[in-house]
């Protein structure tokens, strides 16, 4: 790694990005939780799993809708899909607009469930990864651009279920230098552990003996009940919908503060938040540093409007942000894509598997197109 710790990385960016700020190493933190997200979107990106992506949708808990969480990226079963065609006199590409296309007309979409605040492509070139259209019923409208080139965009429209097959939250917990470890460390990991326990059907319990146990309560009242990753996997595998129909197979991504972890040392938070998610993945210091390095602080000719679009987002005025999870400069969309598709092999060495035991990214990558790929309609019938 260029730099021998993550807080060394964040003094860099306070000083060379922002400098304008009153509390320079306060943002450049916060930017450096926005980058762990951001990584994590184009992963998942990469992986195939975009036009499945909901970003910051309300996620109520199991049995329980009066308490609902907004989760960094919500993966939903896809009912239909369709392609749509603007041309670039047609920007902005409104929801509002998109619902009006043709190929969405037969569909009769209801005036007052458009989202009219939300826009896929601005006049500027800015997307909004992830632009939900309008919500019907138990289903909602996403809308992804798929590519813009000779004057045409493309767009991917995705019929999706309110119900998620699976989660992604992004957690950048641990001490940083100079600050003494309190209470907020370990909040930020309840909190995280608090949406993995409560929004599934699958149920985590511990048996006195120490060991990690699974419940789904059947329609007749009766439970399954098994070995915690038993039950996780025999519900993968399965094609019940008394098993699958609520289920959400719950992912969190977590980075460092400092010398927070270490492969032999898991402090308390990282146990809480290995025993909550069914995946924890830590992201480790040298594949943030990497990617800072690479996209931001040195980056070749091709990756520098990947630096443009952070260093515009940032400089003290009062601006649209265009580098975060949510809105994006399509040139940096482009070549990040680009990155993340070249570089896959190094990218996937900057995750540490922590939970389950003995798992890769490759498990975890066939258990999501396993889920994506079931009978959705018939299952939640």
């Amino acid at each position: 790694m260029a730099y021998p710790s993550v807080d060394q990385l964040q003094k860099l960016l306070a000083k060379e990005v922002f400098h304008y700020a009153k509390d320079t190493k306060k943002a450049a933190g916060r930017a450096l939780g926005t980058f762990v997200e951001i990584i994590t979107f184009y992963y998942l990106k990469f992986w195939g799993f975009e036009r499945y992506i909901a970003i910051e949708r309300p996620l109520p808990e199991y049995a329980n809708d009066d308490l609902t969480h907004n989760v960094e990226y919500s993966l939903h079963p896809a009912y239909d899909k369709k392609m749509v065609e603007f041309k670039d006199d047609d920007l902005p590409l409104t929801a509002k607009k998109i619902a009006g296309h043709k190929e969405l007309t037969p569909i009769g979409i209801p005036g007052d469930s458009i989202k009219k605040s939300k826009v896929l492509l601005s006049k500027d070139l800015t997307l909004r990864n992830s632009c939900t259209i309008c919500d019907l019923r138990d289903l909602f409208l996403n809308a992804y651009l798929d590519n813009f080139s000779q004057g045409i965009a493309r767009c991917a429209i995705s019929f999706l279920h309110r119900k998620p097959f699976a989660i992604f939250e992004c957690k950048r917990v641990g001490v940083e230098e100079g600050v003494k470890k309190g209470p907020q460390t370990i909040e930020k990991a309840k909190q995280g552990a608090y949406v993995a326990r409560t929004v599934s059907s699958l149920q985590k319990m511990r048996y006195a003996d120490g060991r990690l146990g699974g419940l789904i309560e059947k329609k007749d009242g009766t439970f399954c009940l098994q070995e915690y990753y038993s039950l996780l996997a025999k519900v993968i595998a399965s094609n019940d919908p008394e098993l699958l129909a609520d289920f959400i197979l719950t992912i969190g991504v977590v980075s460092n503060h400092g010398n927070w972890f270490t492969s032999e040392n898991h402090n308390k938070e990282l146990k809480v938040l290995a025993q909550s998610y069914d995946w924890l993945l830590f992201l480790t210091d040298e594949g943030i540093a990497q990617f800072i390095d690479d996209l931001l602080l040195h980056p070749k000719k091709e990756f520098s409007p990947v630096r443009n679009a952070l260093l515009a987002s940032y400089t003290g005025k009062k601006v649209v942000n265009k580098f975060t999870k949510v809105k994006i400069a399509l040139s940096a969309d482009a070549e990040l894509q680009s990155y993340f598709s070249v570089n896959a092999q190094a990218i996937e060495g900057w995750f540490i598997v922590i939970a389950p035991a003995q798992k890769n990214l490759a498990m975890l990558r066939s258990e999501l197109k396993t889920l994506k790929s079931k009978d959705w309609p018939r299952i939640h019938s």
